[in-house]
């Protein structure tokens, strides 16, 4: 019977997330991932596996807590369209430029390995089309409220509220001024959601 683990999986979890999420993944050493685990080599690899299935683990959880919290979002929102500005916002809502600096652990990810690593591909695919897939509801949701033009096409409207998020926080972790940051999404929702003709 196998013993039971002695320490705090959530713990552990999060900080080797951390981890991954300062440095990114090739400049985080087994070293490093000891370090803020607090656990011994046969701990950490008895219950993760190597550095590579440990990383796919925390982008995992990380991207499903991601998805959970817009889901969330969509369900409390007062309008649809509320959820989007949100969502494209983001970062650039932060006034210390602290989160737009960091970024993303998954966009940070993916541009540093998707190219390399299949298995960090597909995470991304299957968790930018989940994140689409809300984003696709919200903007239905926004057409039937009468806050959005019925003629866009919701799907592709998703997508490229998407992409306009994923470049809001490429220029935010090269340090632009957090104003700068937020009149740039800005602009970017004024032509992504027009509203009705009046």
């Amino acid at each position: 019977m196998p013993r039971p683990r002695e320490f705090d999986e959530t713990r552990v979890l999060l900080a080797v997330r951390d981890e991954f999420w300062d440095k990114g993944y090739a400049a985080t050493s087994m070293d490093d991932l000891l370090r803020v685990s607090g656990l011994g080599k046969g701990s950490l690899y008895g219950a993760f596996g190597d550095k590579r299935s440990l990383f796919l683990r925390v982008l995992r959880d990380y991207d499903d807590a991601n998805l959970l919290v817009l889901r969330e979002r969509l369900d409390s929102a007062a309008r649809g369209i509320d959820m989007v500005r949100e969502f494209v916002l983001g970062l650039a809502g932060d006034p210390t430029g602290t989160a737009a600096r960091r970024g993303c652990l998954l966009a940070n990810s993916n541009a540093e390995l998707a190219a390399s690593t299949p298995d960090v591909a597909a995470e991304a695919r299957r968790s930018y089309d989940a994140i689409a897939t809300v984003l696709t509801e919200a903007l239905e949701r926004a057409q039937r409220e009468g806050d959005l033009d019925p003629d866009l096409d919701p799907s592709e409207t998703a997508r490229a509220a998407l992409v306009a998020q994923l470049g809001l926080m490429a220029l935010g972790r090269t340090g632009m001024d957090v104003g700068a940051l937020a009149g740039t999404a800005q602009s970017a929702l004024a032509r992504l959601l027009p509203a009705p003709a009046r």
